[in-house]
């Protein structure tokens, strides 16, 4: 029977590398390379229960793919960061494994089997899932396998290899679910805070503004939540001053210390009023002496979050250092695997052969032979932690080392660490006698303790810890005497200290943040961001940037950089890695959960904007949030050529299109002032080349075009839209109402477009007087030869109107404003009112004037002839029918008089010298 070819596929180069040579004995073991220069392929043969087998054996390294948004999404000003929770992701394999890829799919097409050697957790599973998907896509027929092993060592890669099992696709669900939230949430989030902080502030600890990024992960921020609240405990701390009664008697035997049975008291009063009480009858009677064996007990077994809490503790290592530490030691083949959550041995585990393999060493060696001697009584089964992952074993020696020569010093601190802590835990615990003496002074009660070491057992070996012993002299039931000294001090309350990194992956554990391979990652992050720094002692404090987040967050009611939420979606992703919950639930309402959260933040980001202007000064740029809202990408700027026109809300509730390169490249694509709305979609158009053009989803007010207008239109920017062009012929391109804003003294003019309906005062026609339309789309309106509505002429001999509110005489006045410069309206003088209509909206069409055209560099609907009114007209020409009589006054864009103000050129008060009509001749 002919060998079957198995692929085996390690998650390491350096994993593979010992596999195979662990499987070949390195006999008949053959090496060539394959795509990747990094990740070799080794040849033997091998008989798995009986069958030969060709082995091939090679590599990826770490996560095969990546998850991201759909390329539409992926540049952060193309959406708004709201549509990132409902974006379409995708997972790829990226451009720099892609010769990883082409190597497996060559292998596979050859092979019968797969055999995955990724690690043994989780992430392990779902990186074996991303080979699975790369090698089917060559090879559907493939027979798939999983090795399950804990150390690089003999017996467990071959135990491993001859006991193969199927992969476990629920482990890779709970990762698929995990990084789809991690992506959608924190970059959702991200971008948010960085468009609305990066340029509104001055941030005093990077020189480089523009590249600043104000990361959100959601397990990095409840991270930062544990610094900030300590800190913000620390500096909230009031110093209380108490008093205590301490007393001490000096004998032949040595000097005893007692404590007082109340602790302290706050009531100074009080406490002189005891103290007093006992000086006046010092006497102190023996009431008890109670002598007890005392047991100091060996830590239990080693996983990782303890191997970084005791490495950061003993040696002041990060814990990612630590780790890095750690997979270097493992892949050489010295420890086991040390991303465990398992604290406990299973009863198969031959715990004696390891301590065996330590005999030999010069320091420890002597301890394991005397745990091997069963005379000594030394030896003890180790505790149960009550973990226990069922994937790996606690982290303990697979091979002896008196100390490598490539091993740093930190190297050999750990694997000390490792080996002593192993050691330990299968020692007896260290044995003491207590002897605790209470007195009676006055009624009041005091204690004192002393404590022997009998034996210190697994003490011996383990020197990380002590267990401190004092020597109490002895005392005799009812003995009486007199304390050497009696006094009544004072003292404070102190706060408690900063976080070290010992206590922040406990407060990270308890409250499950992170796994035991991430927590490091999360801690790293703080510091990579300026959100916190670390003192020698290994103390975090919070940076003003990273207090200011947390605090914004916190004024706004939400408690983002607590730990629950992130506890509750780990607790999410166990229940699909078991089976108890389904990845698509889980993922449906989580985001829905979160995208709650982020509209909420982003509706009241002022308070994260005040909270930042607590610890840093105002920029004189402002935050791209502030200044327009990006809606998407519309098409490639046809301009630069480098970067997108994107369809955006200005603050003033109007939309355009513009290029993403501004100020570099100012190319402007402007759209109807009468849009309401306007919604990108993922429709293109056919006309418009080079594509692809997306069409964006029109709402006019229907108020401000002509009835024969559609309020609704899917449009083009392109150039090729003919309803978007007589629109702007007809409506402009800015708001309708003076200055887009209202005007100072009065209420609000025209209803904006960044107001609802119903949200602003609405004025009656002046023609029929009936709310629910404009003037100028009245039937009652008078057409061209019709007699014009009623008008009067003021005291000086301005023309006026009637106010259709409270009748009194709106006078003419002339807008100068960038859209209507030139152009007359009316409107009532008095506070109470709101009237205002353009002139030309009564009489027709033919009053209005032509506006400025814009810049050289800006297009309007692709189109470069035409003004920025849509007119088409030479600048500066004036409207059209004539000049204003004398009688008319400028107003600025908030409607107030220009006093005094006329024409340069030709001394006509009526108008300015960019439309006077005789300019250019």
């Amino acid at each position: 029977m002919p060998p079957i070819r198995a692929l085996n596929v390690a998650e390491k180069p350096s994993v593979a590398k010992s596999v195979a040579g662990i499987l070949s004995r390195n006999q008949g073991l053959r090496v060539r390379e394959g795509r990747s220069r990094y990740n070799k392929i080794y040849e033997f043969e091998y008989s798995i229960r009986g069958q030969r087998f060709e082995m091939m054996v090679t590599s990826v390294t770490g996560h095969l793919m990546e998850l991201e948004f759909d390329e539409r999404y992926k540049k952060w000003y193309s959406c708004d960061p709201g549509e990132l929770y409902q974006a379409p992701v995708r997972k790829y394999v990226p451009e720099d494994k892609l010769d990883i890829k082409r190597t497996l799919q060559e292998e596979a097409r050859r092979c019968q089997w797969l055999i995955l050697w990724l690690d043994c957790d989780r992430e392990g599973e779902n990186i074996a899932f991303e080979v699975i998907e790369v090698c089917t896509e060559a090879n559907r027929h493939l027979n798939i396998w999983r090795a399950r092993f804990s150390a690089l060592i003999d017996r467990d890669i071959h135990e491993a290899v001859q006991n193969l099992v199927r992969p476990n696709q629920l482990f890779a669900d709970a990762v698929d679910s995990r990084q789809e939230i991690d992506l959608r949430i924190g970059a959702s989030f991200t971008r948010f805070q960085t468009m609305l902080l990066r340029d509104a502030f001055n941030f005093n600890f990077t020189t480089d503004d523009k590249n600043l990024v104000l990361s959100y992960g959601p397990c990095q921020f409840p991270t930062l939540g544990f610094v900030v609240e300590r800190y913000w405990e620390i500096q909230s701390h009031e110093p209380e001053e108490f008093w205590v009664i301490n007393c001490s008697h000096n004998s032949d035997e040595g000097t005893a210390t007692f404590s007082w049975g109340r602790g302290h008291l706050f009531d100074y009063t009080c406490a002189v009023i005891i103290y007093e009480m006992c000086v006046q009858e010092p006497t102190a009677t023996v009431t008890k002496v109670r002598q007890q064996e005392k047991l100091k007990y060996p830590p239990y077994p080693l996983n990782t979050i303890e191997l970084e809490k005791r490495a950061s503790r003993y040696f002041r290592m990060s814990s990612e250092h630590t780790m890095k530490v750690a997979e270097e030691l493992y892949q050489s083949g010295f420890i086991s695997y040390p991303r465990t959550e398992t604290d406990s041995f299973s009863e198969r585990t031959d715990l004696r052969a390891i301590v065996e393999e330590q005999q030999g060493h010069p320091t420890w060696g002597s301890y394991a032979r005397q745990l091997l001697d069963p005379g000594s009584g030394l030896w003890r089964n180790p505790s149960n932690g009550g973990h226990d992952d069922k994937a790996h074993p606690p982290i303990h020696p697979t091979k002896f080392s008196a100390g490598e020569s490539g091993w740093s010093q930190d190297h050999h601190k750990l694997y000390e660490l490792v080996v002593r802590h192993f050691l330990a835990c299968v020692s007896q615990p260290a044995v003491g006698a207590e002897t605790i003496v209470e007195i009676d002074i006055a009624g009041e009660l005091f204690s004192g303790s002393g404590r022997v070491i009998i034996s210190k057992n697994y003490l011996d070996v383990y020197r990380y810890e002590t267990w401190g012993g004092s020597l109490l002299p002895t005392y005799a039931f009812g003995q009486q005497f007199i304390p050497t000294s009696l006094t009544l001090d004072s003292g404070v309350t102190r706060p408690p200290p900063l976080l070290s990194e010992a206590d922040l992956l406990s407060c990270m554990d308890k409250a499950g943040i992170g796994t035991d391979a991430t927590m490091h990652d999360h801690i790293k992050k703080l510091l990579d961001r300026f959100y916190a720094t670390k003192d020698a002692n290994t103390r975090f404090s919070p940076t003003n940037l990273g207090e200011a987040l947390v605090m914004g967050y916190d004024d706004m009611g939400y408690e983002l950089w607590k730990p629950y939420l992130r506890a509750m979606i780990e607790g999410d992703m166990k229940d699909v890695s078991m089976g108890i919950k389904a990845k698509n639930d889980v993922l449906a309402s989580c985001l829905q959960q979160m995208k709650a959260c982020f509209l909420d933040a982003k509706l009241n980001k002022a308070k994260l904007l005040e909270a930042m202007e607590i610890f840093f000064d105002r920029s004189n740029r402002s935050g791209t949030l502030e200044q327009n809202t990006v809606v998407g990408v519309v098409r490639r700027c046809t301009l630069c050529h480098q970067t997108d026109l994107v369809l955006k809300r200005r603050p003033d509730g109007n939309f355009m299109v513009g290029c993403l390169g501004y100020p570099q490249c100012r190319n402007v694509v402007w759209l109807p002032g009468s849009v309401a709305e306007a919604t990108l979609t993922n429709n293109t158009c056919s006309s418009c080349v080079p594509g692809p053009v997306f069409l964006i989803q029109f709402k006019f007010r229907r108020h401000e075009i002509p009835p024969s207008f559609s309020a609704d239109h899917l449009g083009c920017i392109g150039g090729c839209d003919e309803t978007l062009k007589q629109l702007i012929e007809i409506c402009g391109t800015g708001t309708r109402n003076v200055g887009g804003m209202p005007a100072r003294g009065r209420g609000s003019t025209a209803p904006s477009g960044n107001n609802p309906p119903g949200n602003t005062r609405q004025n009656a026609c002046i023609h029929c007087r009936q709310m629910g339309h404009a003037s100028n789309d009245c039937p009652r309106a008078p057409q061209s030869g019709r007699p014009r509505p009623p008008s009067m002429t003021t005291a000086n001999g301005e023309s006026s109107i009637p106010c259709n509110s409270c009748g009194a005489p709106c006078p003419i006045r002339t807008a100068n404003t960038a859209n209507n410069r030139g152009r007359r309206f009316y409107s009532c003088q008095s506070q109470e009112c709101n009237f205002f209509v353009w002139e030309d909206a009564l009489y027709g069409r033919a009053a209005r004037p032509t506006a400025a055209p814009i810049r050289a560099n800006a297009s309007t609907l692709g189109s470069a002839s035409h003004g920025r009114g849509g007119h088409g007209q030479a600048r500066g020409r004036g409207r059209r029918g004539g000049a204003h009589g004398p009688d008319v006054t400028f107003v600025s864009a908030t409607g107030d008089p220009f006093p005094g103000r006329r024409c340069f050129s030709c001394g006509d008060p009526s108008h300015f010298a960019n439309a006077c009509p005789n300019r250019g001749m």
